[in-house]
């Protein structure tokens, strides 16, 4: 049995975190979140991938190599260009030996009972092809699959208004080999792209029967947003096996499920409290705390008086001493100043707004701190507000209060403040 992994795009959604790296190198749970995917497959038997590669596909290629380290065989398949996922699909063809196989998008997060559900339905010889769904409450943000029966019906993209019974395309599928015909005449839709929900649809069209086969939304996480990466990571370290190989000394304190990975160090006065994952190499400590939810790659250092919170912390950063990073994310090779604080939540308690895309988007969440990516610096004593993003190399200086995005690259040295007229409750600053 075979799965077919699309792990092409760059995830521009999910900047600053993917200018190093795609989307599904990032890290949940002290893993690569395509690594979480393909154990899901491993799980339910499926030994042998194909994997569609774009940007930054070399450093998915070198983590996981042909797949013998995992006992599985993994073949690859470029995609030089983003034309879309039909485009993907029929690029694979030459590959596909099985007269079925599995297929699904790269930036899930699901657990291997979401793939025995779709799985229940891949023997069905009267099935041209299956598609899972499952109940969502942003019906706007997903490709909804109308069904009838037991069988899709009709796929309609992002609708503007609410879709009567309508259930979210949950990306995973088995095809047999029609769909590359479907593919072969699908055109480009309006984002000038080849959708593979249109190829499902000329299945459909012409009389074949595509399965909708519902999964359950505990089992499945779509990672459209930088906030979903700190919901897959609290999904995957609930799934720890604790470990603590690593090095404890006596008056430090652990507590619940960690993993502490060979070579990580925690120093006398430090509490770690389950779930959480400490890296290898990492030396966490003396005298501070890691709460719940938190995961710490590799050679990290975090020092005295730190708290860290529902966090990813990526390898090679430094948070030396006195700071507090809370439901947060920071990339490799940062270095955070002493006193350095991630404000997570709003005076008015309303749920945080991001920019993504140039948008403000509702998270949903009423904490959430900052997305910070790779070789950034600040200075000591430095407030980052709810919801902002720091681009990549990019430094802040002391004692600046960050209100807005900072691009990649760009310094703020000094605290500077725009004064006008309040034309709502909060003055504007910079």
């Amino acid at each position: 049995m075979r799965a077919v992994i699309l792990a092409a795009g760059k995830g521009v959604r999910l900047l600053p975190l993917t200018e190093n790296r795609s989307k599904h190198m990032i890290p949940v749970g002290g893993r690569p979140l395509i690594l979480h995917l393909i154990d899901a497959f491993i799980h339910n038997g499926v030994r042998e991938f194909t994997i569609v590669v774009g940007y930054k596909g070399e450093i998915i290629k070198s983590y996981l190599s042909d797949g013998q380290n995992l006992g599985i065989t993994i073949k690859y398949v470029n995609q030089h260009k983003a034309l879309g996922t039909a485009d993907a699909v029929g690029l694979v063809k030459d590959q596909i030996e099985e007269s079925r196989f599995l297929l699904c998008h790269g930036d899930l997060y699901i657990s291997p009972d979401a793939i025995k559900q779709m799985m229940s339905a891949f023997n069905d010889r009267s099935l041209e092809a299956a598609v899972s769904v499952v109940a969502v409450k942003n019906q706007n943000q997903y490709g909804l699959v109308q069904t009838e029966d037991g069988y899709v019906k009709d796929i309609i993209e992002k609708p503007k208004q609410p879709v009567p019974e309508g259930l979210a395309n949950a990306g995973i599928y088995f095809f047999g080999k029609s769909i590359f015909d479907a593919v072969k005449t699908t055109r480009r839709s309006i984002r000038g792209e080849y959708e593979l929900t249109d190829s499902i649809l000329k299945i459909v069209r012409h009389g074949g029967r595509v399965g909708s086969i519902p999964i359950e939304p505990e089992y499945w996480l779509d990672i459209g947003a930088p906030w979903d990466l700190l919901d897959a990571n609290e999904r995957a370290l609930k799934t720890l096996k604790p470990d603590r190989s690593g090095n404890t000394e006596n008056t430090a304190v652990i507590e619940g499920p960690v993993i502490l990975q060979s070579g990580a160090k925690i120093l006398s006065g430090a509490r770690i409290e389950g779930p959480a994952y400490v890296g290898e190499g990492s030396i966490i400590g003396p005298n501070c705390y890691v709460r719940p939810y938190t995961s710490i790659g590799q050679n990290v250092r975090v020092g005295n008086g730190c708290e860290l919170k529902n966090c990813i912390i990526m390898k090679d950063t430094k948070i030396p001493h006195q700071s507090y990073i809370g439901d947060s994310i920071i990339g490799e090779r940062c270095n955070v100043g002493a006193g350095t604080i991630t404000g997570n939540l709003r005076l008015d308690h309303r749920s945080i707004r991001m920019r993504i895309k140039g948008k403000a988007i509702d998270s949903g969440r009423k904490k959430l701190g900052a997305i910070i990516g790779d070789d950034v610096s600040t200075g000591i004593n430095v407030n980052l507000m709810p919801g902002v993003k720091i681009g990549t190399g990019a430094q802040i200086g002391p004692g600046v209060t960050l209100y807005r995005d900072l691009p990649t690259g760009v310094k703020v040295l000094r605290q500077t403040t725009t004064v006008q007229k309040p034309q709502s409750r909060q003055a504007r600053r910079i």
